[in-house]
């Protein structure tokens, strides 16, 4: 959440450009694998060993007309949701075995803004953390005689089910300074617990800075050094406000990844990222690199605009990071943004490259989340497009360009067809035999080249295989780099035939 905006119209986050349709671009790239995770009690996943996680299936968007979404699986078996809601009044709770099962889970009022006084007004942003055996819920607020006074207040509830029992008002969090401040998140480093929120910092022109400082004996204090980790300076954090808010943190392969939301609530919202050696002394400002360019940005080609304030959690299986984060699926706004009711809460897998960094790719289409086919028989290589054509390389950092979306096929028959991700109407379709990225032109030939029989993987049942349709025998196989539909026989052949979807 940020300050009311200026009338001013939105300009993309740049990492959001893609090539024009039809000449995919080709970026040098990384081998995403997903880690074995454990969720802990600070509601993070933990660090576990490199290995190919299965795909995910969820569909967006998750909720309608929720903001800064806040997700924690549990090692009771539930994942529990909370999140802004328009009207700024209240705080809500739900539950789920399932991520999309928050979809439809029964939603409970937990606690209700005050009558007068704090706590009154904008109610912003909560989170739900589970430590020393109780939950807490992190919020903002304003007075009801002064709506931007927003601080930062902690609810707590000793119940097992926190949609059960009583929360009690543990207070304000107290900072260094009386001002602006929200987005409190806390996570666990080493055995250290750490509070990290956003804040206006007197003498500085900026909307809000992200902080980091200890916690203190109760999850409600904070003690020692405050660090200021970042402050909005590059362009796409000061589109429209110079803000730093929103923090959020996932730690893998031996280093600490803070997430931010930058810049004004419209479509120039967007993701930055700070990393740090999970080693190194996290309250020295010296031990963070920040990202010179956002890690998740608004996307015309997907239709999704203002991806931010974000959380993770994992998936239902414990193999796969997931992206949570709320977004539009429209770019203009008619009056504050802060007044349009219609961010909603997504889904979507995080992939890691093989330098061990994450790779948030891009806001994928509403709908079915996508996948990537990994090759049976080339570890690290995956289906992508480049230039039309559709090809099998290793090293794909411009992660949208291997994700596609397996929908029911344009010719029927119980077949399948791949949508690319990064170009929307854009399908795998074989030419001549070879395999192409193309824009569906609603021709029945299109319709049939596009089309596959989805069969267990010839080379491993666990994998898949396409089978053309209208030219039965023949698959989709991998040949020097290249993707064609031909007809299999030997063992590597229906090697390069099989495909994993993660």
């Amino acid at each position: 959440m940020s300050l009311p905006l200026p009338r001013t119209g939105p300009v993309i986050c740049p990492a959001g450009r893609s090539a024009r349709p039809g000449r995919p671009r080709r970026l040098r790239s990384a081998v995403a694998a997903a880690l074995v995770v454990l969720a802990v009690s600070a509601g993070l996943p933990a660090a576990g060993p490199v290995q190919a996680a299965p795909a995910v299936n969820y569909t967006n968007p998750l909720v309608n007309q929720r903001a800064d979404p806040h997700i924690v699986r549990h090692t009771d078996g539930y994942y529990y949701m909370t999140a802004t809601v328009p009207q700024y009044d209240r705080i809500v709770l739900r539950r789920a075995t399932t991520l999309q099962g928050l979809a439809t889970a029964a939603e409970t009022t937990i606690w209700n803004r005050h009558t007068s006084g704090e706590m009154g007004a904008h109610i912003w942003a909560p989170e739900i953390h589970f430590i020393n055996n109780r939950w807490y819920v992190y919020f903002a607020a304003g007075r009801t005689d002064d709506v931007w006074r927003i601080r930062m207040y902690v609810l707590e509830n000793a119940n097992a089910n926190p949609l059960n029992g009583s929360w009690t008002e543990r207070g304000r969090i107290t900072t260094p300074w009386d001002t602006f401040s929200l987005d409190a998140s806390t996570f666990v480093v080493n055995g250290v617990r750490y509070l990290t929120w956003a804040q206006q910092e007197p003498s500085m022109p900026n909307n809000s800075n992200v902080y980091l400082a200890r916690m203190g004996a109760n999850p409600w204090q904070i003690t020692g050094t405050v660090t200021r980790l970042v402050v909005p300076t590059y362009d796409w954090e000061t589109r429209g406000y110079r803000v730093a808010e929103g923090p959020a943190v996932i730690q893998r392969n031996g280093r600490v990844f803070l997430t931010y939301s930058a810049s004004a609530t419209d479509a120039n919202y967007c993701l930055g990222m700070l990393t740090a050696s999970a080693t190194a002394n996290l309250l020295d400002a010296a031990s963070w690199s920040k990202s010179p360019t956002p890690v998740f940005a608004s996307n015309a080609a997907t239709g999704q605009y203002g991806p931010g304030h974000n959380s993770f959690t994992v998936s239902e299986d414990g193999q796969s990071d997931i992206l949570v984060y709320h977004d539009r699926n429209y770019r203009d706004i008619s009056g504050d943004p802060l007044n349009d009711p219609n961010r909603r809460t997504r889904l979507q897998k995080l992939y890691w490259n093989a330098d061990g960094t994450p790779n948030f790719g891009i806001p994928v289409p509403d709908g079915a989340t996508p996948v990537r086919l990994r090759a049976h028989d080339l570890s690290g290589s995956y289906i992508r497009h480049y230039d039309y054509r559709a090809r099998i390389e290793p090293n794909v950092t411009n992660l949208a360009d291997s994700q596609f979306r397996i929908v029911n096929g344009l010719a029927g028959g119980g077949s399948v067809s791949l949508e690319s991700t990064n170009f929307p109407g854009y399908f795998l379709r074989h030419r001549g035999y070879a395999l192409y990225v193309e824009k569906n032109d609603g021709s029945a030939l299109f319709g049939n080249d596009a089309s596959f029989q989805r069969r267990a993987g010839l080379a491993d049942s666990a994998g898949l295989s396409l089978e053309s349709q209208n030219f039965p025998g023949r698959y989709v196989r991998h040949r020097d780099g290249l993707l064609y539909i031909e007809a299999v026989s030997s063992t590597a052949e229906r090697g390069s035939a099989t495909f994993h979807s993660e």
